[in-house]
């Protein structure tokens, strides 16, 4: 990539990320890698929990429901704490969030493993797990990366970030069926527990901590003068609304797609590789969204992802169920994955800046995992009523429509934050 052997240094004053990263500057090169593998294995271990889905509910006689309502309640927590871990990431950095979120997920993931209570699997998979993924998780990395690198490398890192979350959900979800098939579960969750740690080294360049404001310099805008721009802003709603399918899309696919595969009577290493399979493509999917963000229109980038989805999942629900037609969806289906990324973040910080970056995308992501939770819940309770998911699918195809059509007023243009006098 050009430029990344220079040094990763704070934007300039007035471009939304004046003041940060204090500390001494570090290679774009090393910055990038840490962000990339921070990212990787945060995607790659949560998005591993729907693999465990058949062996624990067999084991101990829970529907699918239950553990599907564990899993969304995670999806929800992650979206509701994320502005408040993006508030305190943008005053003290994303370092310690990422790390403390860490922590938290090895004391969570850990704590799942262990117990035999319904009730604590759901607190420990839903409250714990579900804070900790938000603290450790994409958007928080995402923000650091953007404040810390300069504007024409940010859609590239972006784009490069997401891809590395694909290609963790590539490399992780493999290894975790991997262990679950050798280990048993019970031991599979532990190694995951134990693999959050990783993520703690891996934040140490996110050093975007805001430094002390000079004397005599311009009073900055407010987080709360920021949110009240936001809110009245119509193009934060299409955002907002618009990522709401995206997570409704992914969860569902996420948590479901396995047990879709074994409900078509396929091997259950096809579900696996499903769902490997769509975080390998999303790596190509994610690179090319990210490049295209930098040099065209990132509205007409999304309206055009989401209308694809559509396409894709309603060709799918109608073709025999194979091996090979199921990984043939998975690999389109992975291209338009997380590709809503770089362009849904590169519109959050050309209309609003980037001093409050993590704040703002953190309650747009909000609106994605609150699509999460309802695609996660709702695919386990119409599949316990109706035995199918053909319902669910139908859904999901009709808000891949409502996706493209609200993205279409979104405005595109260089709104950022400017420092009061």
């Amino acid at each position: 990539m050009a430029g990344t052997s220079g040094a990763a240094t704070p934007p300039p004053a007035g471009s939304g990320g004046a003041g940060r990263g204090a500390g001494p500057a570090i290679s774009v090169g090393l910055l990038l890698a840490c962000g990339v593998m921070a990212a990787a294995l945060a995607m790659g271990l949560r998005q591993s929990f729907g693999l465990f889905l058949a062996p624990m509910t067999a084991a101990k006689a829970w529907g699918a429901a239950d553990f599907s309502f564990a899993i969304a309640l995670q999806v929800l927590v992650n979206g509701l704490t994320q502005p408040l871990w993006g508030q305190l990431a943008d005053c003290i950095g994303g370092r310690r969030v990422v790390m403390l979120g860490a922590a938290l997920q090895f004391a969570g993931v850990l704590g799942m493993a262990l117990t035999d209570s319904l009730l604590v699997f759901t607190l420990l998979a839903g409250l714990v797990v579900g804070a900790a993924v938000s603290a450790a998780g994409m958007p928080v990395i995402m923000a650091s990366l953007t404040r810390l690198l300069p504007e024409k490398l940010r859609s590239r890192a972006t784009g490069l970030g997401t891809a590395g979350s694909s290609f963790g959900q590539f490399l992780v979800v493999p290894l975790a069926h991997v262990a679950i098939a050798g280990f048993g579960w019970q031991a599979a969750l532990v190694i995951v527990a134990l693999t959050a740690l990783a993520m703690i080294p891996l934040a140490l360049p996110l050093n975007d901590a805001p430094a002390p404001r000079a004397a005599g310099a311009p009073a900055e805008e407010t987080a709360r003068e920021a949110l009240g721009r936001a809110f009245r802003t119509p193009s934060f709603w299409f955002l907002f609304f618009g990522f709401w399918v995206c997570g409704l899309h992914v969860s569902f696919m996420g948590v479901h797609l396995p047990g879709f595969v074994a409900s078509c009577h396929l091997p259950a290493a096809v579900g696996a590789g499903a769902i490997s399979l769509i975080g390998l493509f999303n790596v190509v999917g994610s690179l090319g969204a990210g490049e295209i963000s930098g040099r065209w229109s990132r509205r007409g980038l999304l309206v055009a992802i989401y209308a694809l989805r559509g396409v894709v999942m309603a060709v799918f629900l109608f073709v025999e169920k194979t091996t090979a037609s199921v990984l043939l969806f998975s690999a389109v289906m992975g291209v338009l994955w997380l590709s809503t990324v770089p362009p849904t973040v590169a519109l959050c910080a050309r209309n609003f800046g980037t001093r409050w970056l993590a704040t703002i995308f953190g309650l747009v992501f909000l609106g994605h995992q609150i699509g999460g939770f309802t695609g996660a819940w709702l695919g386990g309770l119409i599949f316990d009523r109706t035995g199918s998911y053909d319902l669910m699918w139908s859904i999901c195809i009709a808000a891949a429509a409502f996706a493209a059509l609200v993205h279409l007023p979104v405005k595109d243009g260089p709104r950022v934050a400017l420092a009061r006098a």
